[in-house]
């Protein structure tokens, strides 16, 4: 039991070098060495769990994506509002990628021209606004005449506007930053739920 709990760890630490490596050098000029040196173990340590760079970062990829479905998962509470979700979701991305080198590692593979893979975080990003902006249009959360696709474009654009330049510049992910987007709501919400929705995220308390 020890061994596979050390074999766990290692396999954490190596996922977690290689996150940082990629985040600062990019995946192509990123080295196994520089990423088992930074893990503290050996090459034949690394060789063991995974097959090569492309099988760590696809390891890296599916780390982010568990925290990306814990992140949505936290902002979709039992009696919030749709879009209140929504905004509380963009909010909790924009703090993982602020806070998490491996949601951040695995975003920026997904744009990295070295290694470009279809679906990916952004698929799973986009299909978790699609289904929050749906349930909105559901429960008449939406502005008359929105075009839920329309929604979708405006939420997925800006919030991978937000997470390439947050990538070198931080402003981007604060949370007054995504405040701002969301102040844009009267263009979407229904008038009735306006009053009720907070661009700064809800607590839920």
């Amino acid at each position: 039991m020890a061994e596979q709990e050390r074999a766990v760890r290692t396999r954490e630490r190596l996922i977690g070098s290689a996150a940082e490596t990629f985040c600062r050098e990019g995946f192509a000029v990123a080295s196994l060495f520089v990423i088992s040196a930074q893990a503290g173990v050996g090459s034949g340590a690394l060789h063991f769990h995974f097959a090569g760079k492309a099988a760590l970062a696809d390891a890296v990829e599916s780390a982010a994506l568990d925290r990306l479905r814990i992140i949505a998962g936290v902002a979709s509470r039992e009696g919030a509002g749709r879009l209140q979700c929504l905004v509380d979701v963009t909010h909790g991305l924009a703090l993982g990628l602020r806070g998490d080198v491996v949601l951040r590692a695995g975003f920026g593979l997904g744009r990295d021209t070295a290694r470009v893979t279809p679906g990916g975080l952004r698929e799973h990003w986009r299909c978790c606004v699609e289904e929050a902006v749906a349930e909105a249009g559901k429960a008449r959360e939406l502005r008359p005449g929105v075009a839920p696709e329309n929604a979708v474009t405006a939420v997925v654009a800006a919030t991978a506007g937000f997470e390439a330049l947050g990538s070198r510049e931080e402003v981007w992910l604060m949370p007054r930053t995504i405040a701002r987007f969301w102040e844009l709501l009267p263009a979407l919400a229904a008038g009735d739920r306006l009053a009720a929705l907070e661009p700064e995220g809800s607590s839920g308390d």
